[in-house]
């Protein structure tokens, strides 16, 4: 009985770490700004870099992937030793940052957040993701199409991994990152996603309009 109100508990605690609205803490902490009012709406490191700057943005960026590697780390720190729990738990931190209890059921897409999840899971499968998002990244100029193709790209590779409740929650994770980025895709069908202002399709851009 003890093991399940404890285990509760570890959800609970995993959702208000994921809730901490760290794009809109940051913003008013250090520019008076609420990033929601701002670009895209949205709490996350993208509309961070938009609104907040570079410094701010790569802020929230940290404190996204730590928010989910605390929350995934928790069956750890209390000594559980099934490792999948890391997993499970983790996902109750993706919930908390889409749906923070802090902003009014509001939240991020949770790109971050998942990262950090997949850091306390299994640090090299980490590292690979974070290679394959950046050079999409640099390649399509676009944070979107990144976290969206480039989840595709990760959860193929998370097959050579033979874990299948890796590649099972990075399959669920595609469908709802494609969810939480429909607005998302409905401006790239129509050309007007906006681009981060570095990488190889900005550079091209800007060479085609000189």
């Amino acid at each position: 009985m003890f093991k399940i109100i404890e285990f509760i508990l570890m959800l609970i605690t995993a959702y208000l770490i994921g809730s901490i609205p760290s794009g809109v803490i940051i913003g008013k902490l250090f520019q008076n700004k609420d990033p929601r009012d701002y670009g895209s709406h949205n709490i996350g490191t993208t509309n961070a870099f938009r609104v907040l700057g570079p410094t701010c943005g790569v802020i929230v960026l940290i404190m996204d992937i730590l928010k989910g590697t605390l929350a995934a780390s928790l069956p750890i720190i209390l000594h559980y030793l099934q490792h999948w729990l890391v997993l499970v738990v983790g996902l109750f931190a993706v919930f908390g940052h889409t749906c923070s209890i802090f902003i009014h059921f509001q939240g991020g897409k949770a790109v971050a957040t998942s990262a950090g999840i997949v850091l306390a899971y299994n640090p090299v499968f980490f590292l690979i993701a974070a290679g394959v998002f950046v050079t999409v990244l640099l390649l399509t100029s676009t944070a979107s199409l990144a976290s969206l193709l480039g989840m595709v790209i990760i959860t193929c590779l998370s097959l050579f991994f033979h874990d299948w409740l890796l590649t099972t929650v990075a399959f669920l994770l595609t469908i709802f990152f494609f969810y939480r980025h429909r607005d998302n895709i409905k401006r790239l069908k129509a050309g007007k996603e906006n681009m981060i202002h570095f990488g190889l399709a900005y550079y091209l851009k800007q060479k085609h309009h000189k």
